[in-house]
């Protein structure tokens, strides 16, 4: 057990990045009850968004200079994405039952990996994302690498900066109305397309955000990255109690330490030799969500149908 601070710090900062990735996910859903399935690919999309900008960059370039100018190409990018993907995938099938959205969703998902993998330089294989240079920071046995700093800070400013828009403006508060009932939003003159837009953009913002923190973390971008990143990022959405929040990072949160201390301890319990390591990191993930949600079918933070009422 000496290595439990450790494995906690891993969760936290692998939870954190679902979380981020999470929140956009709930945002869509929360305004128009879609899944939004393209959404990881999404976050791929903004990361590569960001290595063109850095490669774009004059040679010896610091990376300290460069990141703002990743992150502003990665959400520009990221953003257009979204707002197209919105305007002329889902749009249109907004009176449609629900599974033709989601079934374009998930060809959408395709389209985008194929078109990286197609047409962006190289993307056939794994390009080489900066990190941050310098030695890790050491707080007592723990030890935290410089380029995870990066997401330490920008995961909780942006649920905190999110939760503030939504609560405390004029467009957060007509998104909460669009959300709760979107005929009588527009009724009282409520633009639900623009909010609808300002959704997707938030999310596609925050996906951009979890991609430059990918690349920083992993030292690379990829154009299947987004696939397995996004389907734990719904689940982590689910836990937490998808349409919410703070709910989304909190799922994000429970996920990384499950997925961290099951890698760590779960091959070292009697009879359960077999069962851990990395190769069952993902399986503990949805063996949790299962368990929460027998309990606790609206999600951690979730609401319930009666409360709604």
């Amino acid at each position: 057990m000496h290595d439990l601070p450790q494995q906690l710090a891993n969760g936290l900062i692998l939870g954190a990045l679902y979380g981020l990735v999470a929140i956009g996910y709930t945002m869509v859903y929360g305004i128009v009850q879609l899944i939004n399935f393209a959404h990881g690919e999404i976050v791929m999309v903004g990361g590569f968004g960001a290595l063109t900008a850095y490669l774009a960059l004059p040679g010896g370039t610091t990376l300290w200079l460069a990141l703002p100018l990743m992150l502003i190409a990665g959400i520009l990018v990221s953003t257009l994405t979204a707002v197209a993907a919105e305007r002329f995938a889902y749009r249109p099938l907004r009176s449609a039952p629900r599974l033709a959205p989601l079934i374009t969703a998930i060809g959408l998902s395709i389209l985008l990996q194929q078109l990286v993998f197609s047409f962006y330089p190289d993307a056939k294989k794994a390009r080489v994302f900066p990190k941050i240079p310098g030695d890790p920071f050491s707080l007592g046995s723990i030890t935290i690498q410089r380029s995870d700093v990066f997401l330490i800070i920008a995961a909780p400013l942006c649920m905190l900066a999110l939760g503030w828009f939504v609560t405390r403006t004029r467009s957060g508060r007509a998104m909460q109305a669009t959300s709760q009932d979107p005929d009588t939003a527009k009724l009282m003159g409520i633009d639900t397309d623009r909010i609808i837009v300002m959704a997707f953009a938030i999310g596609a913002a925050f996906a951009a955000v979890a991609a430059v923190a990918y690349g920083l973390r992993s030292g690379q971008v990829d154009f299947r990255m987004g696939f397995l990143l996004g389907l734990k990022a719904f689940t982590a959405a689910v836990l937490g109690g998808i349409g919410n929040i703070y709910g989304a990072m909190l799922g994000g949160v429970a996920l990384g330490l499950a997925e961290s201390l099951a890698t760590g301890y779960i091959q070292h319990l009697p009879g359960m030799h077999l069962f851990g390591g990395g190769a069952w990191k993902d399986v503990w993930a949805f063996v949790l969500l299962i368990l929460v949600l027998l309990v606790r079918p609206q999600g951690l933070l979730g609401e319930r149908v009666a409360d709604r009422a």
